[in-house]
């Protein structure tokens, strides 16, 4: 889609922006509850820059994001018939909304640490979350360990090695760039096994259509 594309591109500008913390911190808290692009190319970009605040970076971008995943879950708790249905299919997550149901109250904190660490959208179990009054404190605390995981380890790998990072990456941008794709199609794919897939027998949630709170 060309509108991803080029609000993909305005995003990765603010790397180089004067407060770019601050739009990191922006993109990673909406990220959580309703924007489409993932906050992890900013915060790579602004890492390789200046590797020396990586840390920093990846501290804003867990806290940011935690906050907004509560925001998300405030949407999908008080909001949903209001707002977060209709943001659920403006994000073409309709279909797999049932299925993520069915998943959290199925596997609890597991499946928020996971789609706090996987391909993905975030968004989708912070909303499912607070619709399904999932348990508040087990959401805030699966949401900064898997949030905290992913971002954190970014920012210590280039605290650490920044130099070297920045020149592989520099030598290897195309796979990198190619790795990036696989996995983020790899996150659409899991998608549409939760939206359409016919489920073996032995998954509880392979057929679920339909929500209930």
């Amino acid at each position: 889609m060309k509108w991803l594309r080029a609000l993909y591109d305005w995003t990765m500008a603010k790397a180089a922006h004067p407060h770019a913390e601050r739009w990191l911190a922006f993109f990673a808290f909406v990220e959580s509850s309703f924007f489409p692009i993932p906050p992890h190319p900013l915060l790579g970009l602004m890492c390789l820059a200046e590797p020396k605040k990586a840390l920093r970076f990846a501290f804003i971008c867990t806290a940011f994001s935690v906050l907004g995943g509560i925001f998300g879950y405030a949407i999908g708790y008080f909001l949903y018939e209001a707002i977060g249905e209709w943001l659920i299919g403006v994000l073409g997550l309709s279909e797999a909304f049932p299925k993520a149901a069915c998943y959290l109250r199925e596997n609890d904190w597991q499946a928020i640490l996971i789609a706090g660490t996987t391909p993905i959208p975030f968004k989708l179990l912070t909303i499912t979350a607070g619709f399904i009054s999932m348990d508040f404190v087990t959401f805030l605390l699966a949401s900064i360990g898997g949030r905290g995981l992913v971002f954190m380890v970014v920012g210590v790998l280039f605290q650490l090695f920044g130099a070297p990072i920045k020149t592989f990456v520099d030598k290897y941008l195309g796979w990198l760039t190619a790795l990036f794709t696989v996995l983020l199609i790899g996150g659409f794919l899991i998608l549409t096994q939760l939206g359409g897939g016919e489920g073996g027998s032995d998954d509880p949630c392979g057929n679920v259509t339909s929500i209930e709170r």
